[in-house]
């Protein structure tokens, strides 16, 4: 058995934990929920893992409810390494990661001559097509939370919106190679303003959810998102210093 630590936004009185534990309870595989009042946690002790997801959606039937994960170095049992929870928290953005880097490359492979920034282009593009269309998905759902940690969203709160357009715009531009001077510029200036809010939420110990898949998982904001920005800029610097070279 395993015990897990989580954070429970919207709870406001003994009614709210109440509904709570007795949702969780009817998990099969949940054993004990504890669920605090004064400090939102839940302690919860489960037969096997379950999915934030599974969590997330027996909370939506108790009411206006969001859990997250409390603490990235989480107690296991036995066999249940850290590394497999953190796998297992993050496995939506892995997959597309992975699915995006695979098809980037086999279309790169496929030419007689392998270009690096043909490939770069690519997988950009193929990060922001996909990153965009989950945040549309559910627009409004994307902005309430990208503006709980979002250093530009918290003082313009349209810009939430304007975002996943610009990520849109940006996916189709890579995808075309217009103008990539200016392309890389705009996603570098994107980018590093967005991992600015990230960073500031993990200093301050908030856990929140991560808005970059929309609102279709339920991941928290956490040294991942941190690796998934700074990849981002790294890529656009990268491709606009080889540019400069070259040129």
């Amino acid at each position: 058995m395993a015990t897990y630590e989580y954070n429970i936004a919207g709870i406001k009185c003994n009614s709210c934990v109440d509904k709570i534990k007795d949702e969780l309870l009817k998990i099969e595989g949940i054993k004990q929920a504890i669920v605090q009042l004064s400090t939102p946690q839940a302690t919860i002790a489960m037969e096997r893992y379950i999915s934030i997801n599974q969590l997330q959606a027996a909370l939506n039937k108790a009411g206006d409810y969001t859990i997250v994960v409390a603490n990235e170095n989480i107690q296991h049992a036995t066999g249940n390494s850290k590394l497999v929870t953190w796998i297992k928290t993050y496995k939506p953005i892995l997959l597309i990661g992975a699915y995006i880097i695979a098809v980037s490359l086999i279309i790169e492979i496929d030419k007689d001559k392998f270009e690096v920034e043909n490939w770069m282009c690519n997988f950009m593009s193929g990060f922001f097509l996909v990153f965009s269309f989950f945040k549309l998905l559910d627009l409004k759902g994307f902005a309430d939370t990208y503006v709980t940690y979002d250093i530009v969203a918290k003082q313009w709160y349209s810009w939430s919106y304007i975002y996943v357009f610009i990520e849109l715009g940006l996916a189709i531009a890579y995808l075309m190679k217009f103008n990539l001077w200016i392309v890389n510029i705009i996603t570098l200036i994107i980018m590093s303003l967005s991992i600015v809010g990230v960073i500031e939420s993990i200093l301050n110990k908030r856990k929140i959810k991560c808005a970059c898949l929309g609102t279709v998982f339920n991941l928290p904001v956490g040294t991942f998102t941190i690796i998934e920005n700074a990849f981002m800029i790294a890529m656009s610097a990268g491709m606009l210093l080889v540019k400069f070279l070259l040129n």
